[in-house]
């Protein structure tokens, strides 16, 4: 009896036939093959200003996010004997140089601004003073984040770093409206805890 032949790894082109036709390993298979390119991509094109604000680990995720949903509408092609590094370079530098530039519009400037050392310091501007109540007032803030349930914790973290309503829901895969009901329970939520607190 003869061994088989060593099998070959799939071309870019038969896993995206395979995810178009439902396979989600094939999905998971084009992600392993080219996130650690993008992720040094990333980490090389990602300004050093900007590092605390633009994740190079969000960048990879949004990139994906993006080609799978176009892939799934049938939106890309890959010709035979072709990769889809070209297409997936293209879409990550669009959105390094999107981001880029919103983080470096009007009053989110980079340059007017100094990166906060935690969360609080974003929520609560002038409360790391040291008069004490304003380590006081971050404890509890901290604590009443931690009380959310993950989903709303995230949205909410998202809001504080300056995302707007529409950024928040592309990077989270939820609708426009869905975010704005997520903030407004959070809102509520948190004004509760805080005013237990007083």
């Amino acid at each position: 009896m003869s061994a088989d032949p060593p099998a070959t790894e799939p071309s870019d082109r038969e896993l995206l036939e395979r995810f178009r036709k439902g396979e989600q390993l094939a999905a998971t298979a084009l992600y392993l093959r080219y996130a650690p390119r993008l992720l040094a991509l990333a980490e090389s094109r990602r300004s050093p200003g900007l590092a605390h604000r633009l994740d190079s680990e969000d960048i990879v995720q949004s990139v994906f996010r993006r080609f799978f949903r176009r892939a799934r509408k049938g939106s890309y092609e890959v010709p035979a004997g072709a990769e889809l590094w070209n297409l997936l370079l293209v879409i990550a530098l669009n959105k390094i140089r999107t981001a880029e530039a919103y983080h470096r519009a009007g009053k989110r400037d980079v340059g007017n601004t100094s990166a906060p050392d935690n969360l609080d310091e974003t929520l609560l501007p002038g409360a790391g003073g040291d008069d004490g109540n304003g380590a006081y007032l971050r404890l509890i803030v901290t604590e009443a984040l931690e009380r959310l349930e993950p989903a709303l914790r995230e949205i909410v973290e998202f809001r504080l770093q300056g995302y707007e309503v529409r950024e928040i829901a592309e990077r989270t895969d939820r609708s426009l409206r869905t975010v704005e009901r997520l903030l407004k329970q959070a809102r509520t939520e948190l004004s509760g805890v805080l005013g237990k607190s007083e």
